[in-house]
């Protein structure tokens, strides 16, 4: 390495040392921020934690590693993320308890009040609350999926909570309810309808591994109104369901056969589709349904048989 170029990485060091220094400092005096009802701003210092330690070169990460100041900011780290689960526990104590969960409603509802009062913000992005249902529920993601999956069925992404708490005020959902979730993944979205409206919530999901996953997550809280299928969409018993929902998990002649399926259902009576992201265009095109507001791909829109 030049001379010039050492001066500049030693530079580049101590401003780094200083920054991580000054944020160690605020972060340290802060006292209230292990409080539990903190969550947010832990959150935001784990973050910022991330961004100035993620900040060196793979040169400078045996150096970094070993010097007093990432020592310190290890700590702190650990110190967080030890206070955000033990917010976790107790919450996932407050649901196995039964009832409604009240500790997770407040958090939810919460925020809600505060940020959302026009509707959730558009858009596929997470939020804190993402990160504390991920806390809460401890769902154990399969790190391989299956290679005999279908061109027209699309990779699992699980629904940010604010569209899920839309979705729920704005189906009207109720303990009479069952709620069926049609490719629903890991089974984040018929946990989160059954703990807050107590409806019963079935989830369909092609891949065996998410499905065990979310019936392991179930058991351990103890939910036992929500129940996971291994089925293809196309195959599953479709009868009992009232509010149904697709967050785009296939397309093409999936989409379509699941939609006639539907409009089957609807026969016999009245049921709402809810959806999110691009296949709400596709089923704004069916002419037994009539949607509550204009579509679009970036929140919740509920459909109704007609």
């Amino acid at each position: 390495m030049s001379t010039t170029m050492s001066m500049f990485s030693s530079e580049r060091e101590i401003e780094c040392d200083r920054d991580l220094h000054a944020l160690l400092c605020g972060l340290e005096a802060d006292v209230s921020l292990f409080q539990p009802g903190q969550l947010r701003e832990r959150l935001i210092a784990l973050d910022d934690l991330d961004a100035r330690i993620g900040g060196f070169d793979f040169e400078d990460s045996t150096r970094w590693t070993e010097s007093r100041i990432h020592q310190r900011a290890k700590g702190l780290r650990t110190r967080l993320e030890a206070a955000n689960s033990e917010l976790y526990q107790s919450v996932r104590s407050d649901i196995v308890r039964g009832g409604q969960p009240r500790a997770l409603l407040e958090w939810l509802q919460d925020s809600a009040s505060r940020n959302e009062s026009k509707g959730p913000s558009p858009g596929l992005g997470f939020d804190y609350r993402d990160e504390l249902l991920s806390g809460v529920l401890q769902l154990h993601e399969p790190s391989e999926p299956n290679p005999q999956r279908s061109p027209e069925m699309v990779f699992y992404q699980p629904t940010p909570v604010r569209h899920i708490l839309h979705l729920i005020a704005a189906a009207a959902l109720a303990e009479d309810d069952i709620f069926v979730d049609l490719g629903s993944g890991l089974g984040h979205v018929p946990l989160v309808v059954s703990m807050v409206t107590g409806a019963r919530s079935v989830g369909i999901e092609v891949e065996a591994a998410y499905v065990a996953s979310a019936r392991e997550c179930a058991q351990s809280l103890r939910l036992s109104r929500v129940q996971f299928m291994a089925q293809d969409a196309r195959e599953a018993d479709l009868s009992s369901g009232t509010v149904f929902y697709l967050y785009s998990p296939f397309k093409g002649s999936i989409l379509t056969d699941v939609l006639s399926a539907l409009r089957m259902e609807s026969t016999r009576r009245s049921i709402k589709i809810c959806s999110l992201a691009p296949c709400s265009r596709t089923i704004a095109n069916e002419t037994w349904l009539k949607a509550s507001a204009l579509p679009h791909t970036g929140g919740v829109t509920i459909f109704y048989s007609q």
